[in-house]
């Protein structure tokens, strides 16, 4: 039997209407997808708000700027300051031209994934989690460094603590505390690290 004709064309028509309706629906999906993109989608600029911690110390008040770009980090530091872990402790471990290193707390605190990168810079006056030589083992100790650390131990060092702040105010007392008379480390053979007299932290806390 021949075609029909008359019967042909409406079916060609109806595919024709039906492949222009999905065109039309899949410029739509695209269209609503970027504008979702544009209005929630874009990686955001900061992903940890901007907040300053105030160190309150014998030996005088430290300002830190923490980075809006290691949330992880940072949030687990100003975790801790709300919570008061670090009230109360001490600057354990202190080395010039190298660091002053505090924060070890009462009781156990979760360990935290590294947030280095290339962005991550032990340059002076930084402040970066101390951690065991393991991967993502750092937990609420924490260290200032008084020189470019990074440069003079590169490439591992910036490599393996998480720098997640700066010092903005009270440089100078983080100078006088690492050039405090110190005494042998009874952990660490030969190291002359700890204070001779403590500097403690009296309060750690959230400022505007």
């Amino acid at each position: 039997m021949a075609p029909n004709k008359n019967s042909k064309t409406p079916k060609r028509k109806s595919k024709s209407n039906k492949t222009m309706f999905l065109a039309i629906g899949l410029i739509a999906i695209i269209l609503v997808g970027v504008g979702a993109y544009i209005a929630f989608g874009q990686p955001s600029k900061q992903s940890f708000p901007p907040t300053k911690v105030l160190l309150q110390t014998t030996a005088g008040n430290i300002t830190i700027d923490l980075r809006t770009d290691k949330p992880i980090t940072s949030g687990n530091f100003k975790t801790l300051v709300e919570q008061g872990k670090y009230d109360g402790t001490i600057f354990h471990r202190v080395i010039a031209g190298f660091m002053i290193q505090g924060g070890q707390v009462n009781g156990s605190v979760a360990t935290i994934p590294d947030e280095t990168g290339s962005n991550n810079r032990n340059l002076p006056y930084t402040i970066a989690m101390a951690k065991t030589s393991e991967p993502n083992s750092a937990t609420s100790e924490f260290f200032i460094n008084v020189a470019d650390n990074g440069q003079k131990y590169a490439p591992s060092f910036d490599a393996t603590y998480t720098v997640f702040g700066t010092v903005i105010s009270g440089k100078d007392v983080v100078d006088k505390i690492a050039n405090a008379p110190v005494t042998e480390n009874p952990y660490i053979h030969g190291e002359m690290s700890v204070p001779v007299n403590p500097i403690t932290v009296i309060k750690a806390s959230i400022v505007p």
